[in-house]
């Protein structure tokens, strides 16, 4: 089979992207972009104002998550998280 028999476009990924999003994430590990350092997403620093919430790591700084709100749209910049854990079940903290 060729690679170009096997490739979709993102619509068949969607039931996984689904369950992706649909859990809960504070709880998952994040590495930073930035510096390489792992930790759980609820441990990252959150800058919230009226246009929409930053998540920086509390290591370097770097802006891991950047999410806000426009008319229609839920806007999501991740692009400071270089690999994501996500547990499929809740984790008590002392696990992660």
């Amino acid at each position: 089979m060729q690679t170009e028999e096997m490739r979709l476009d993102g619509n068949a990924a969607g039931g996984m992207l689904r369950e992706v999003f649909a859990l809960e994430v504070t709880a998952a590990l994040a590495r930073c972009a930035g510096c390489g350092s792992v930790a759980p997403m609820g441990t990252l620093l959150e800058y919230g104002h009226g246009m929409g919430v930053v998540l920086r790591c509390p290591t370097c700084d770097t802006a891991v998550v950047r999410m806000t709100h426009t008319p229609g749209w839920v806007r999501l910049d991740a692009s400071g998280i270089a690999f994501l854990m996500i547990p499929e079940t809740p984790t008590p903290a002392a696990q992660v």
